[in-house]
């Protein structure tokens, strides 16, 4: 089963430190969510997970250094799913779902049968399977949202991030992504989301980490970070919250200046 290892990581970005210190592990199977916050640090720590910025400190997979694998086999270990990411390029969706298999593939060799199976079981998962032969700029916003998230799901990595995989859809399809998210740890993976919408982050996620100005302000079961000392001292705002599992729900009241 697959191991993170996160210690001491601090990262800037245009100049200014965004992360100061962050230390935090996760094992297979989970899903967790980051949440604080604009500007707490949540996507410079997904994208420092991914290897995609510069950083100081240290990031492992199963032991071995991020910046350390050969850039296939950190593809093949890492999927990820960038915040308000885009297509620019008229492909079907199929073929669109189908690059998530390119990690796996050998040199001037089309999908095997076992990647046709990733690529169906992915569309499937994201419910794009009745577009596979659209053109994908053709689609709406949040459509294109769910063909990106299947070509994520396609990778088939043991480690899934993924940046505000619901900000762009109606809530019928926000229910749908957390399930898939759900669906996709309970096959033993992990995925760590970024999300904004507090409710979904309690009634879906194993674990939450609370992150403030570059910091781990808590860490923990949804109830035990979700309090109302945090939500006060965070995000300064007052909350209802009520409910416990797929009940659990916070009800943004006033702001606390």
């Amino acid at each position: 089963m697959m191991k993170l290892m996160v210690e001491n990581l601090r990262a800037a970005l245009g100049g200014s430190h965004v992360l100061h210190g962050v230390s935090l592990s996760a094992e297979a199977p989970g899903f967790v969510g980051l949440v604080g916050p604009n500007g707490a640090g949540k996507t410079t720590l997904v994208r420092a997970i991914a290897n995609l910025i510069s950083f100081e400190g240290r990031i492992e997979i199963d032991g071995c250094p991020v910046a350390e694998l050969e850039p296939r086999v950190r593809a093949k270990r890492i999927a990820y799913l960038a915040q308000g990411a885009e297509s620019h390029w008229p492909l079907s969706v199929e073929r669109l779902v189908a690059l998530g298999r390119l990690p796996h593939l050998e040199p001037f060799r089309g999908p095997g049968p076992e990647d046709e199976v990733a690529i169906e079981r992915a569309m499937a998962l994201a419910d794009v399977t009745r577009f596979r032969h659209r053109d994908v700029l053709t689609l709406s916003g949040g459509e294109r949202a769910r063909v990106l998230l299947a070509r994520a799901l396609g990778v088939d990595a043991p480690l899934l991030l993924v940046d505000e995989p619901v900000a762009a859809l109606d809530p019928y399809h926000q229910l749908g992504v957390m399930e898939v998210l759900r669906a996709y740890v309970a096959q033993g993976r992990t995925v760590i989301a970024v999300l904004h919408d507090l409710s979904l982050a309690a009634r879906y996620c194993d674990r939450l980490i609370l992150l403030d100005d570059g910091l781990i302000r808590a860490d923990g079961a949804p109830g035990d970070v979700l309090t109302p000392e945090n939500l006060r001292s965070v995000y300064r705002i007052e909350a209802l919250i009520g409910g416990e599992g797929q009940g659990f729900h916070i009800l943004p009241l006033k702001r606390v200046e």
